[in-house]
Parts: structure tokens; C-alpha cells; sequence
């Protein structure tokens, strides 16, 4: 009888700590955790198992679809914005590839029970490219200007896409095809700020690394300008989001992916925020014109009605509490050692 489990693959990213956290205080415990690297003590006595391999590794993979009954895919792991510029190649394997043998792991569980399997992908706004005319567009539907100008939203894009193939259309031309083996969801996250876990040099990391070289007293030059705006929200409502949307019934959503945002202020008006609560902060300004280029290329702000419509995705946060009731207590806690 092989064990009924949730997988969940970059496990220990941000996205990963706070979703198993999450999925623990409601009593969701039968984790399958899987990560390059052993998972965090923070988090392995919240799981059933955790799980050392790569999401290349088809061997391991096919393990995992022989000893498990696999209800829930949470796809998280992915290489990242800033360094797939620098290895494209290897950004196409983990973030496609990866995401093409998860796809299969889906298909094989969904023959294999009978039911329907859900996967959750994270995607990012890094799927859009604007051109010119950013600042007079207006908030941005998930239908318009999916034109990446970086590898990583070519991949988050075309896995999308893979994605909902998946659900609609693989083996239709099969004489057992059953549309909906696999129920595919898809948030485009904006960039997000935790307070809890150190930014990692993402291209939508110069509001976290501001605010968490202030809390430590350090000097932070942004590398984007101050006008630069671009939709962000904290760690807490990004994970809400997963747990509502995966949670809707499927008969409630009129699409597959799906917008959210919360807040969208300049760099300039959040190094004001910043200060109001850190008066020594030193933040200055040291333009990295490539990183510059990729985030003109996003959106000030994208549409998410459909999501606010189909499962009620709201925000807990606005820019002033996210500030007030979230990063400076959950900051300076972590920092006053």
C-alpha cells in the first residue's frame, strides 16, 4: 500500500518554509519534502519525509511514484532570475525540464489512482515584457504583453503553458484519454518581501535587501532607480494565496493562471518608509543598468480581478500594514541579537 502524501519540491526556498508552516498549523502534516540539500530542522518535524535529489533525476522520481500516492504537487523548485541569466542552459533543464518530469509524475499518479491530481506552479511577472510604455499602460491582465525579455519568464511562460496542456489536452488522441487528469493552478506572483528569511540577490530583491540591510544598520545602494515601480506584497499574503487557490473547487475557476498583487510603491517612496521606522538607514543608489533594464520590463502594476473574482483573492496587507503589523515586528525581532 504505498503512503498517501502531498509532494513538495524546494522545500527549503522561502516559498517552501512558509507553506509547510502553513499547511502544519491547519493539521496537513503528510509532506513529502523534497530539496537539493537536507531539509531545515525549522521545518522536518512538520513533514512525513524528507527527500535529498533533484527534480532531473527521473530515477528518483519514478521512486517516489512507486512508494507514494501522490494527492497534491506544490512545484516550487526553480533556478532563479538573476543567476539563470548567467546559465540559460542550465535554467532551460531545472525550470522546464524539472517542470516537465513533475508534469509526468502527475499524469502517472493520475492513471495510477484514478482521480484527479492538483498542481500548484508558481509563476512570476517576469513572464511580461513592456516595452516603452510602462508607465501609461495601467495594471496589466494576464492576457497582455507576455513578452519575457529573460530566460526565467521564457521558462515560468512556457511552463504555464506546459501546464495547462497538461490539463486540457495530453493524450487526447489516447483511447483512455479523460480530460482533467491533472487540475493545473497558477499564481504569477509579484516580487515578495519576507521578513523572516533573507533575500537571496533576486532581480525583484532591492526592496527586501533594503529594508534588511536598515534593520541591520548597513549602507544599501539600490541598483534601480528611485522612480523604478513594480508590484510587490509580503511573504504571508503569498502564501495565503497558494492555500485559498488550491483549496477553491475547481468549478470556480475560469482560468489557470492567475494575477495577485497588494502594493506597488517606488523605490523611492518605500526608502521613505524605511526611514520613518530606521532613522540612521543609509540608502543611496548604485544603477545595475541590466538589472535596471529587466524590472523596466515588468508591469508598475497588474490586473488581478480575475482571481479577486473566481476564489476572493484579497490581500491582508496594504503597504502601511505590511509595514506596521508584519516587517518591522517580524525584522527587528530577527535582528535584535
Amino acid at each position: 500500500m504505498r503512503k498517501k502524501i502531498i509532494l513538495i519540491t524546494g522545500a527549503n526556498g522561502e516559498i517552501g518554509h512558509g507553506l509547510i508552516n502553513a499547511l502544519h498549523a491547519i493539521g496537513i502534516d503528510n509532506i513529502l519534502a523534497l530539496d537539493l540539500h537536507p531539509i531545515s530542522q525549522s521545518i522536518e518535524n512538520k513533514i512525513l519525509e524528507g527527500v535529498i535529489g533533484n527534480i532531473l533525476d527521473k530515477n528518483l522520481l519514478e521512486q517516489i511514484n512507486s512508494e507514494y500516492e501522490v494527492s497534491t504537487i506544490y512545484h516550487l523548485a526553480a533556478l532563479l532570475s538573476t543567476r539563470a541569466e548567467f546559465s540559460p542552459q542550465m535554467a532551460h533543464e531545472v525550470n522546464v525540464t524539472g517542470t516537465l518530469n513533475l508534469l509526468s509524475l502527475a499524469v502517472d499518479q493520475a492513471k495510477s489512482q484514478g482521480a484527479m491530481v492538483k498542481f500548484f506552479f508558481p509563476s512570476s511577472i517576469a513572464v511580461y515584457g513592456m516595452g516603452q510604455n510602462k508607465d501609461v499602460a495601467g495594471a496589466i491582465s494576464e492576457s497582455e504583453c507576455c513578452h519575457p525579455q529573460t530566460i526565467y519568464g521564457c521558462n515560468k511562460l512556457y511552463c504555464e503553458n506546459l501546464g495547462i496542456y497538461h490539463a486540457n489536452y495530453y493524450h487526447r488522441l489516447a483511447d483512455d484519454f479523460k480530460p482533467g487528469h491533472i487540475d493545473f493552478r497558477s499564481i504569477r506572483f509579484p516580487g515578495i518581501i519576507s521578513a523572516v528569511t533573507a533575500p537571496t540577490g533576486g532581480t525583484s530583491d532591492f526592496l527586501p535587501e533594503m529594508i534588511h540591510a536598515a534593520a541591520q544598520g548597513e549602507h544599501y545602494d539600490c541598483f534601480v532607480r528611485n522612480d523604478t515601480r513594480m508590484p510587490f506584497m509580503v511573504m504571508p499574503d503569498a502564501i495565503q494565496a497558494i492555500l485559498n487557490l488550491m483549496d477553491v473547487d475547481k468549478s470556480k475557476l475560469s482560468q489557470h493562471i492567475y494575477n495577485i498583487a497588494a502594493f506597488n510603491p517606488s523605490v523611492g517612496e518605500f526608502a521613505e518608509k524605511v526611514k520613518g521606522y530606521f532613522s540612521h538607514a543609509k540608502i543611496g543608489n548604485s544603477i545595475n543598468v541590466k538589472r535596471q533594464g529587466i524590472v523596466d520590463s515588468w508591469p508598475a502594476n497588474v490586473d488581478d480581478s480575475a482571481a479577486r473574482s473566481d476564489w476572493n483573492w484579497s490581500p491582508d496587507f496594504d503597504l502601511n500594514s505590511a509595514f506596521e503589523d508584519y516587517l518591522i515586528p517580524q525584522i527587528t525581532k530577527r535582528y535584535e541579537k
